[in-house]
């Protein structure tokens, strides 16, 4: 199964930043640090509220109707000409939701990473929110996860699963508490990769390097 920066990487995820990057005016480099940056932080909260039974069936709720993954069907259409505000306050929610009183700490620990202003980062994680949770439904559905307790699971295997998920959890939920800043994301990121994927930029900037073939 593809991780979540595996998908960003893909053609669609191309498109992602591509579009993102028109939408919110930052620059595509910028709109991918804040991705890269963000997308794990939103996977592991997603993760933490998985480990209870009614976290685990809200998310399971919403992937099996709104979020099926249908808005991955016609990116260029949701790009095209604006993002509909609908999607964009439907992104604030899942944001409010997932992340609850973290939310300022996590968006300032990928805007001081990313180098984009805490502004920047939630408008284009208000537009982020709703293709994530739309990844996910959809990888969801391939895998045939009908149940509550497998949700957990595939958010692991999204994250990158293997030894170092744990550890990668603990990193992740350091800045969810609030207990950190900017400076653990890169070790979020490289255990995301995995050890053998790591460029020998290393981190972020390496990470990087790869979504734009430099």
């Amino acid at each position: 199964m593809s991780g979540i920066l595996d998908l960003l990487n893909s053609d669609m995820g191309r498109q992602m930043i591509g579009g993102l990057s028109q939408e919110t005016n930052q620059p595509a480099d910028k709109t991918a640090s804040v991705l890269t940056a963000a997308l794990p932080l939103l996977m592991g909260a997603m993760k933490r509220n998985a480990n209870s039974p009614e976290g685990a069936a809200g998310l399971m709720n919403a992937i099996k109707s709104k979020h099926d993954g249908s808005i991955l069907d016609n990116l260029s259409g949701l790009f095209g000409g604006g993002v509909n505000e609908d999607v964009k306050q439907d992104g604030l929610g899942i944001l409010g939701h997932v992340l609850g009183g973290s939310q300022d700490n996590v968006v300032g620990a990928v805007s001081k990473k990313s180098g984009v202003d805490t502004n920047g980062v939630m408008q284009i994680l208000q537009v982020a929110a709703p293709i994530l949770l739309g990844m996910i439904g959809k990888q969801s559905k391939q895998q045939n996860v009908s149940s509550s307790g497998g949700i957990g699971d595939l958010l692991g295997n999204l994250m990158g699963g293997g030894k170092q998920q744990p550890k990668q959890q603990s990193l992740i939920e350091s800045i969810l508490d609030g207990n950190n800043d900017g400076s653990v994301i890169d070790d979020i990121a490289g255990m995301v990769l995995g050890g053998g994927n790591k460029s020998k930029g290393g981190g972020l900037g390496g990470l990087l390097g790869g979504f734009f073939g430099k």
